[in-house]
C-alpha cells in the first residue's frame, strides 16, 4: 500500500510539472480554471479603462486619493477635533475618486447595454443586407455610436488599418471596453468572420433579442429602486447637517473635543457610512461576468 501511495504521489507530481512547463496550468487541480486569475496591476488597469480614465496613471489616481484623504482628515480635525474621527473622515474622504470612478463605470455599462441592440441590428444590415465584411461592419456601425465608446472602436480601427488582423482588432476592442455583451459580440462576429457560414443573421437577431430582454428587466429594476436611492442620499446629509448645527451652538465644538463626544462622533460616523456601503450594496443589481478573456 505504501509503494502505491508514493507511486500516485509521484505520478501526480510529475503531472503538475508537465502542465506547468507545457501548457502553463497552475494550481493544483487536473486543469485550469474558466478564467486564470490576472495580476493586481492588470486589474487595475482595466478598471482605468473601463471608468474612463484610461489616460490617467495608477499613480496619479493614488496621488490624488492621497490629497483627499488629507483635506478630508483637516476637515474633521477642524470640525470634530481629535483624532479618531479626523482619520475616519480622512479615509471617507480618499474613498470618494474610486467610488466616482466606480459610479461612471457603471453609467458606462448602462450606455453600453442601451446602444448594443441597435449597433447588433445595424451589424446586421450592414453585414447580411448590404454585403460587407464582418470587420468593415462592426467598426463602422462602432464609430456611428454613442460617445463613450467611440474612443475604443477607433483604437480597434487603427489595429485593423495597421494589421489587417481581425483576431487582434477584437482583443483591443473587447480590451477598451471591458463589457460583457461587448465581448460575446465580438467573439460571435470573430466566429463568422474566421468560419464563415449562412447563420450569422440569426444568431445576431438572438443576441439583439436577448439584450433587449435583459435591459428591459434592469430598467424596472432601476425604476422600483429610485425612492431608495433618493432616500440613500439623505443617509449623508441629514446626520452631516445635524453634526453642522451641533457644532454651530453654544459650546458644541468643545463637546465633541470631549472623550464622550469622540466617542458619539465615531460611533456615528462608523454608523453612517456602514449604512452607506449597506445600502449601495442591497441595491446593487447582478453583473453579467466576462468570459471571452485573453
Amino acid at each position: 500500500m505504501i509503494g502505491l501511495a508514493l507511486a500516485l504521489v509521484a505520478a501526480y507530481g510529475v503531472f503538475l510539472v508537465y502542465t506547468h512547463v507545457a501548457l502553463g496550468w497552475r494550481g493544483l487541480g487536473v486543469g485550469p480554471g474558466l478564467e486564470a486569475p490576472r495580476p493586481r496591476r492588470h486589474r487595475a488597469r482595466e478598471f482605468l479603462v473601463h471608468a474612463g480614465l484610461e489616460q490617467v496613471r495608477l499613480r496619479e489616481l493614488l496621488a490624488v486619493v492621497a490629497v483627499l484623504g488629507l483635506v478630508g482628515a483637516a476637515a474633521g480635525a477642524a470640525l470634530f477635533g481629535g483624532i479618531a474621527a479626523p482619520l475616519l473622515t480622512g479615509l471617507a474622504a480618499a474613498a470618494v475618486p474610486v467610488g466616482a470612478a466606480r459610479e461612471r463605470r457603471a453609467r458606462r455599462r448602462a450606455q453600453a447595454a442601451e446602444a448594443w441592440p441597435r449597433m447588433l441590428e445595424e451589424i446586421r444590415l450592414e453585414a447580411t443586407t448590404l454585403g460587407r465584411s464582418v470587420p468593415q461592419a462592426l467598426l463602422t456601425v462602432g464609430l456611428r455610436g454613442p460617445e463613450e465608446l467611440r474612443p475604443a472602436f477607433a483604437a480597434a480601427q487603427r489595429e485593423w488599418l495597421i494589421s489587417t488582423d481581425f483576431a487582434r482588432t477584437v482583443v483591443v476592442l473587447k480590451d477598451r471596453l471591458a463589457d460583457p455583451t461587448a465581448d460575446a459580440v465580438c467573439e460571435t462576429l470573430l466566429v463568422a468572420h474566421e468560419v464563415g457560414g449562412s447563420d450569422l443573421d440569426r444568431r445576431l437577431a438572438a443576441l439583439a433579442e436577448d439584450r433587449v430582454a435583459d435591459l428591459a428587466g434592469r430598467k424596472d429594476a432601476r425604476a422600483k429602486q429610485a425612492g431608495a436611492r433618493f432616500a440613500r442620499v439623505f443617509v449623508l446629509v441629514v446626520p452631516l447637517g445635524m453634526a453642522l448645527a451641533g457644532w454651530s451652538i453654544g459650546e458644541g465644538r468643545a463637546a465633541y473635543a470631549t472623550p464622550a463626544g469622540q466617542a458619539g462622533v465615531l460611533v456615528g460616523l462608523v454608523i453612517m457610512l456602514g449604512c452607506w456601503v449597506w445600502a449601495g450594496r442591497i441595491m446593487r443589481l447582478p453583473t453579467e461576468q466576462r468570459v471571452f478573456l485573453r
